[in-house]
């Protein structure tokens, strides 16, 4: 099989599995954690790295909440059988690369691993969602070439993959859709409000023997919890709203 073949190949496998990643280095994490410098020696600079590593995750799940509000219908989804895009998006973020959803998803895992304030396993995930990321935007491209042809080949010419250029950010084309943004990403809002407070918890409760922790993280841990039962809430009434739309739409041919 021709090489180019085979990475669009192995790219359409791993795009099945791309949201299972970060559990691989669930266990390296949790490892991390336990042997992470003593906190008491700074309790000061552990909270602001920990605020540090924070901030990194909110601005991936900023992106990905500012992408997939602002993408056309049937585009830049959690699908995970095929490939799917109905339309070329080219304005908000996808004016500035090419793949803000997966820069969205480095920038979340990013945060969580440097928490545990350890290079090896930052340099180590660099460099594994790197190579598997890389298949699956190849994959993905060829799709893309292939359904949109020289509408795609004079967007990717003048926007980068990955690396944003900001000086050729053009505004959204189409409105915020909240609802689709609140069924997309309240899992990963979940992820980040738990997995921060819970690395907090286990290093302190190793080398304290305590979970005595900053109050911030309480309030993040509590604001997180509490605002994904509502978002799942709100998710059921988005789908019973759905349905009542489809029907009178229905009724009305």
């Amino acid at each position: 099989m021709p090489l180019i073949e085979e990475f669009e190949r192995s790219g359409i496998s791993l795009f099945r599995w791309r949201s299972y990643l970060p559990f691989v280095f669930l266990p390296l994490i949790v490892v991390a954690a336990i042997r992470y410098p003593a906190i008491e020696t700074n309790p000061s600079l552990h909270f602001a790295w920990g605020m540090f590593s924070l901030w990194f995750s909110l601005l991936g799940l900023f992106v990905r909440c500012h992408t997939v509000g602002h993408a056309a219908q049937g585009t830049s989804g959690r699908n995970t059988e095929e490939q799917i895009a109905e339309t070329l998006n080219t304005s908000g973020f996808y004016s500035v690369l090419r793949h803000p959803l997966y820069l969205g998803n480095f920038l979340i895992a990013f945060g969580i691993v440097l928490h545990s304030c350890s290079p090896w396993l930052v340099a180590l995930f660099i460099a594994l969602f790197a190579l598997y990321y890389e298949r699956i935007m190849f994959a993905e491209e060829a799709f893309l070439r292939r359904k949109f042809g020289p509408d795609f080949v004079r967007w990717a010419a003048k926007t980068p993959a990955v690396l944003p250029r900001l000086r050729r950010w053009r505004r959204a084309e189409l409105p915020m859709n909240w609802p689709k943004v609140i069924r997309a990403e309240s899992t990963a809002f979940a992820v980040i409000a738990i997995a921060f407070p819970s690395l907090e918890f286990l290093m302190h409760r190793m080398q304290e023997g305590t979970i005595a922790v900053e109050m911030a993280w309480y309030y993040i841990l509590a604001t997180g919890v509490a605002l994904y039962f509502v978002a799942r809430i709100m998710k059921r009434n988005f789908r019973r709203w759905a349905r009542y739309e489809a029907i009178l739409l229905k009724a009305a041919k």
